[in-house]
């Protein structure tokens, strides 16, 4: 039970990085990166639609994102979501294909962009902890129910620490690269 516990603890920790790291993938540096649009939701036809499910998306060059769109009537509707997104982002189109230069950022945005994966990276040591507590939790509950022992329990207690210890310290690690990635000119 306690194994269980543990690894259902773990399992979610994981998922903590990987919706961290996506998350941070969308915060934009000074190269193109198809991640920056992907998931931006398109009203299309009245139901809001990832881009990535509308058009194709590529990197021709290291500053220009083009989407190639599937539906022509779909043009200015992606169009829109992209201006009101945060990204900073300027589209062009011809009709069928949109344009996105991504211009060099200015090191005030890089300050700010820095300060918003310093936010992102504290959320999700949060959600972290978040797990562990619900992880000691459950096994308390077991200890309750007497289906472990006390000394089991803490031992518990203990592993899972230790993972929230190893999982806290790859928040920061995954934190401190993207920081680097944006403070690179």
């Amino acid at each position: 039970m306690i194994e269980d516990t543990i690894k259902s603890t773990e399992s979610r920790m994981q998922k903590s990085i990987e919706a961290m790291t996506r998350d941070l993938a969308s915060i934009r540096t000074g190269r193109a990166s198809t991640a920056l649009v992907e998931h931006l939701s398109v009203d299309y036809y009245g139901a809001p639609t990832p881009l990535n499910q509308l058009a194709t998306i590529a990197i021709p060059e290291p500053r220009l994102i083009t989407i190639q769109v599937w539906d022509k009537q779909a043009v200015l509707s992606i169009e829109k979501a992209i201006l009101k997104s945060d990204l900073g982002l300027n589209p062009s189109n011809d009709g069928t294909v949109i344009r996105l230069p991504v211009p060099a950022l200015t090191q005030d945005r890089r300050r700010e962009l820095a300060k918003l994966v310093k936010k992102r990276t504290e959320e999700a040591r949060i959600a972290v902890r978040n797990v562990r507590r619900d992880g000691i939790e459950e096994l308390r509950g077991l200890e309750k129910q007497k289906e472990i022992s006390q000394d089991d329990q803490h031992r518990g207690q203990d592993r899972i620490q230790t993972l929230t210890d190893s999982y806290v310290a790859k928040v920061d690690e995954v934190g401190i690269q993207k920081e680097a990635e944006l403070m690179e000119v």
